[in-house]
């Protein structure tokens, strides 16, 4: 069943057909993870950059900033070069690839502070209330080669290994920014390799999405994060058996 969805992804890519899963896929995906990390683009604007890269403002001609335009369109290509690297083990070069491609042409991508394309070199924090603090610049390195060798040391790689790599990475917070956006693709990719069911971290449980990264340190409320992402997978069965009759369910629990 989930080679279904990855043939139907890398076959519906060559056709640029609109309304299949590929394209709900792109739509969905880059609207979603750029709204969670503060993007005022509306889904139907996101629609219409991908399908002709154009862009109208909203009726109340607010402000749009052009990084936000150009962030939405390297998601589109990042999720491509995802796909054609979806089979390929997670490493630094991987991950740092990832972020060049999301932040590419992007104001961050002309200054050196951001590092585009390395690890951080300024000190992160993740939340404004509920702060999580995360690796520091120098601890960076060592940090990720211990993550990605014990992920890569897993034999059989499941739903709750994914979601445990994507609380570490963002944990470690390794970029200067577009971590959650890095981050929620890397599990996109593990979920293909793995034959998991992917999914698609929607915005509007942007809070129990964060709240299960704040309660995931705690054993006895792990849970909580691991139950919003099979949420998120229950939702994605749910647009297969619409667009590619996988037969996974009857309706969505979203």
């Amino acid at each position: 069943m989930e080679n279904k969805i990855l043939n139907a992804l890398m076959e519906q890519r060559k056709e640029k057909g609109l309304k299949s899963l590929y394209w709900w896929t792109q739509v969905s995906f880059a609207y979603n993870s750029n709204k969670i990390e503060g993007s005022k683009l509306t889904e139907e604007q996101t629609e219409l950059i991908y399908e002709t890269n154009n862009l109208y403002f909203n009726e109340n001609k607010d402000a749009i900033k052009i990084d936000d335009v150009i962030e939405m369109a390297n998601h589109f290509r990042l999720f491509n070069l995802m796909l054609d690297t979806y089979d390929q083990p997670l490493s630094k070069e991987l991950i740092l690839n990832y972020h060049r491609a999301l932040k590419n042409g992007t104001s961050q991508s002309y200054d050196p502070i951001y590092n585009v394309g390395g690890y951080k070199k300024k000190p992160n924090i993740i939340g404004i209330v509920n702060i999580i603090n995360t690796s520091k610049p120098e601890d960076v390195e060592q940090d990720m080669n211990s993550l990605l060798s014990e992920y890569n040391s897993l034999t059989d790689v499941d739903f709750e290994d994914i979601v445990d790599f994507h609380y570490r990475f963002e944990t470690i917070h390794p970029l200067s920014d577009g971590n959650g956006r890095i981050g929620r693709m890397i599990m996109f990719k593990e979920c293909l390799k793995n034959d998991i069911v992917p999914f698609v971290v929607l915005d509007q449980y942007r809070a129990e999405y964060i709240n299960g990264l704040n309660k995931y340190k705690k054993p006895s409320e792990r849970n909580y994060l691991i139950d919003t992402c099979l949420l998120f997978q229950d939702n994605y069965k749910y647009v297969c058996d619409q667009t590619i009759g996988t037969g996974f369910s009857a309706e969505s629990s979203i």
